[in-house]
């Protein structure tokens, strides 16, 4: 099985929405393709907000964690390095556009706006089925020695 951005670079993570480490968390599994990372996700009961859509929040954590390592993996390139920098949602904006429906397989997709070392935007959305649920817009940055991040991965 081949790994995930998430497995190759940051086995041990327990964050919620992408560590693979974290029983309870998500775990979502983002790959490169093309000029996107893209990751398949299926929803769980317990991720429900109202009969037969995902809760809002569980949303939020996916698109967040997804665009936040597209923009790890730009930096990763852009500098030449052989891993990604531990990198921190700064901001970002999500757009729920319509109920996401808790049926079959959620898609991920994410691309860099631009980068702007040790910054980057990503923008991305969330798929069910043919019809975009939510979208999102982030600012991401590379954090330093001396952050509660820097070495998380």
């Amino acid at each position: 099985m081949e790994l995930s951005i998430q497995e190759q670079y940051a086995p041990q993570s327990r964050c919620f929405g992408c560590g693979p480490s974290n029983p309870k968390g998500l775990r979502i599994r983002s790959f490169q393709v093309g000029d996107e990372l893209v990751a398949s996700w299926h929803p769980e009961e317990h991720h429900e907000a109202f009969p037969g859509m995902m809760n809002g929040g569980i949303v939020g954590a996916l698109l967040d964690c997804h665009a936040n390592w597209t923009a790890a993996h730009a930096l990763m390139v852009s500098r030449g390095a052989d891993a990604p920098p531990c990198t921190v949602t700064a901001e970002f904006r999500v757009k729920l556009k319509r109920p996401t429906p808790m049926v079959g397989v959620v898609e991920l997709r994410a691309r860099v706006v631009e980068v702007s070392d040790p910054k980057v935007v990503v923008e991305g959305e969330l798929r069910s089925g043919e019809k975009v649920t939510a979208t999102v817009w982030g600012l991401f940055v590379a954090v330093e020695e001396g952050h509660p991040a820097f070495h998380r991965w």
